[in-house]
């Protein structure tokens, strides 16, 4: 007879078919009889990682997939499968093999023992190590590290680990208030949690990537931001709409410099020059709204264009409640700095609320 429940681990998934069966062999070697199992959230991988899984999950019933379709995002996976298990404990972790799974059972008694609410798994406590980090990435991580005390208790050595282990009590407290931002599930947890976590830490050498490419990107920077602004100010103002506000704002300047192109380099008339700046300062918009703000639903291929079509037309139709909003209100003998602030704000948030709806919609989904 198996073993009852007692620790589920969560895996996020995207190509990691060259390593999931070698993961699933260590685990087995560390966790021997306890009761275990492991949760692949898979964003819907291209080589195949979800239906492997499923293979394997044939012969042994410990192994669990869970495949995400038409969104992306580690923090949003993680927590998805820590909410598909029933286990007491429930320890996050990769797929590429760089967390070293050998420490499972020391996580495991520390929250047996009642002697933490969470365990980390560190880099920086002492006996813990980056492994062959370069001198640019170590720096990256503590300065990253550094900025977590904006929103995080400063007694964790490693916020920004991906291996860690927690109590379900701590997941149930907070789940609710996890902004799902990024990559940083454990800072987001720290964050988010009521009261303060007792918090234990045994330390660990990051080793390398075994196969497969990293998912660390140039915009994992943009997306912690994101999530330390969520944080501090997303009780006041939805994070999403300050990034779509933020790349509002840098389309006036794409608007202002295409008019002047096609105004004073090209001689076109003041109409058709603004209806170019106008159609180009969109494409601007959608482009990098579709790459930043909403990066964890992002549109390719024929979705892309049809998405374009709606963003297009809703904010034609938020230019002119614009209008119309601003000239109402200077009518009305309101200031025209006022009316004109007022107009913008109306459009912005017209465009925001729209587009959210039906350009990144849950129906609009990536091909």
């Amino acid at each position: 007879m198996s073993p009852p429940l007692e620790l589920s681990i969560v895996v996020p998934t995207f190509n990691e078919l060259a390593n999931v069966g070698e993961l699933i062999e260590h685990l087995r070697k560390v966790l021997g009889e306890t009761g275990w199992e492991i949760v692949f959230v898979d964003d819907d991988s291209p080589d195949g990682t979800a239906a492997l899984v499923r293979c394997m999950a044939r012969i042994d019933s410990r192994v669990r997939c869970v495949q995400r379709v038409g969104r992306r995002g580690l923090s949003s996976a993680c927590i998805e499968g820590m909410l598909a298990s029933a286990a007491p404990f429930i320890a996050v972790m990769d797929a590429d093999l760089q967390h070293d799974e050998a420490i499972l059972p020391a996580m495991l008694e520390l929250l047996r023992a009642d002697a933490a609410d969470i365990v980390v798994g560190t880099r920086y406590a002492k006996g813990g190590s980056t492994g062959d980090w370069d001198r640019g990435r170590a720096g990256l991580s503590r300065l990253a590290t550094a900025a977590s005390r904006l929103i995080a208790q400063p007694d964790v050595s490693d916020p920004m680990s991906g291996f860690f282990m927690l109590r379900r009590e701590v997941l149930d407290a907070s789940v609710r208030r996890l902004s799902a931002i990024g990559f940083k599930i454990l800072l987001d947890i720290l964050a988010s949690s009521p009261g303060k976590l007792r918090v234990a830490e045994v330390p660990f050498t990051f080793r390398a990537r075994a196969a497969g490419e990293s998912k660390l990107d140039e915009l994992v920077i943009w997306e912690y931001g994101m999530l330390l602004a969520d944080k501090t100010i997303g009780r006041f103002v939805p994070v999403r709409f300050l990034s779509f506000a933020l790349v509002g704002g840098l389309g006036v300047f794409v608007h202002m410099a295409v008019l002047t192109t096609l105004l004073k380099g090209l001689g076109l008339e003041f109409t058709l020059a603004q209806s170019g700046a106008t159609a180009m300062a969109m494409v601007f918009n959608f482009t990098i709204n579709n790459v930043l703000t909403y990066r964890d639903r992002r549109l390719t291929g024929w979705p892309w264009w049809r998405g374009l079509a709606t963003f297009m037309a809703a904010c034609s139709v938020g230019a002119l409640a614009n209008v119309g909003i601003a000239t109402y209100l200077f009518e009305s003998r309101s200031g025209w700095f006022l009316a004109a602030l007022a107009g913008v704000l109306v459009g912005a948030v017209w465009n925001y609320a729209v587009t959210q709806l039906y350009t990144w919609g849950r129906k609009a989904k990536p091909a």
